[in-house]
């Protein structure tokens, strides 16, 4: 029997799950402040699912109340580890996650979609149901150990943040970066979050010799914004410190001003860039915002919820970018959008770059130090 839901506005939330086809996931009630502490404001079906489920207003009460909603981590057994792709608008050609899903809860993440690969909602179940991979170092391993393996940079963050709350217990980002280093291997690093300064011992002898190099994203100054926006990251401060203290370390970083949205954050690009090089950073990009598949009608319920007064100015601005649409998804425009107002930002964001030095000096990780490990059960060389 289904229970029903709570008039809006009540403090008491429904008892029970939503309806739910055979096999798949049911949708957790989300009335009240079941859902504090995280960003998306439903938990809309995925695209693959055969039903649709809907909250919505039935009239019936309850006396009793539910706890909030915890995040839940399962364990994945994953057969490989590196990741390849043959993108041509993006700087790196593999890359490694370490969990699917990412409890900072970043409502514009264009990550979210792929929570549908597992039966799962990109809504709430992406930020409170995730998948950690703890082979992943002894997968890593093996398959740098394969015969004719050639060396390039790995990139980390680029789906989900490698340095998420769970990092802290699991701690497979680390045994990774352990990997890497014994082998000589170059890796690029994208965070928010300020637990990357606990591998500053592993990281600072890789960057010495031209191994590692790290990007904090940084999307607004505005601890409101940030808070909302991004519920479970570091704070903005937090992020600026993380900057410094890894340039105090010698690690290159850079500050990742992404993802610009107009009419929200776009008016801190100078700012951002100001206070990233005034922390250490000395190379800077950003990446326009980017709402593909359930991407956008998870960020259209948030603007619409935190925003109200300016959401249809944001989503007008953004779709003048994208071709009328919410996002395009062309080779090229994808990440920087077209049109008069995304060719402003682009030039805001150079000569405020070039006025700070920023990206003026470009130097590659080295893959000449790159020694494959011995597999299980193979030879030491003798050389």
């Amino acid at each position: 029997m289904e229970h029903a839901a709570q008039p809006h506005g009540s403090r008491k939330a429904s008892p029970g799950l939503r309806g739910r086809r055979p096999g798949g996931p049911a949708e957790p009630d989300i009335i009240g402040d079941r859902r504090r502490g995280r960003g998306a404001q439903t938990n809309v079906s995925g695209r693959y699912e055969r039903e649709a489920r809907t909250a919505f207003d039935d009239g019936w009460q309850t006396l009793e109340e539910l706890p909030p909603i915890r995040t839940e981590v399962q364990v994945e057994k994953a057969k490989r580890i590196i990741t390849r792709n043959s993108s041509p608008d993006i700087s790196f050609d593999r890359s490694i996650n370490p969990y699917r899903g990412c409890e900072h809860g970043c409502t514009y993440c264009f990550a979210r979609p792929t929570h549908a690969n597992m039966g799962l909602s990109p809504g709430l179940d992406f930020e409170t149901r995730l998948f950690a991979k703890p082979d992943a170092a002894a997968l890593l391993e093996r398959e740098l150990a394969e015969p004719g393996y050639v060396p390039r940079t790995i990139a980390i963050g680029t789906n989900t943040d490698p340095y998420q709350p769970i990092e802290r217990e699991y701690r497979i980002m680390r045994q990774i970066l352990e990997v890497l280093s014994r082998t000589g291997h170059p890796v690029g690093i994208v965070t928010k979050s300020a637990l990357v300064t606990r591998d500053i011992d592993i990281l600072a002898p890789m960057a010495e010799r031209g191994l590692a190099k790290v990007a904090l994203s940084v999307t607004t100054l505005d601890r409101r914004l940030a808070r909302s926006m991004e519920p479970r990251a570091a704070t903005p401060p937090k992020r600026l410190e993380t900057i410094r203290t890894l340039a105090e370390a010698g690690i290159p970083v850079t500050i990742m001003t992404a993802p610009i949205i107009p009419a929200l954050n776009d008016m801190e690009i100078e700012r951002l860039l100001e206070a990233g090089h005034a922390a250490g950073a000395r190379h800077a990009g950003y990446v326009l915002l980017r709402l593909p598949l359930e991407v956008s009608p998870i960020f259209r319920e948030w603007l619409m919820a935190e925003h109200p007064d300016r959401s249809r100015h944001v989503l007008s601005v953004m779709q003048s970018m994208r071709g009328g649409r919410d996002y395009d998804s062309e080779w090229g425009t994808r990440m920087r959008g077209s049109g008069p107002y995304a060719w402003q930002i682009g030039r805001r964001f150079e000569l405020a770059a070039k006025r700070l030095g920023l990206n003026a000096e470009r130097r590659g990780l080295r893959t000449d130090l790159f020694k494959p490990p011995v597999p299980i059960g193979g030879q030491l060389s003798l050389i």
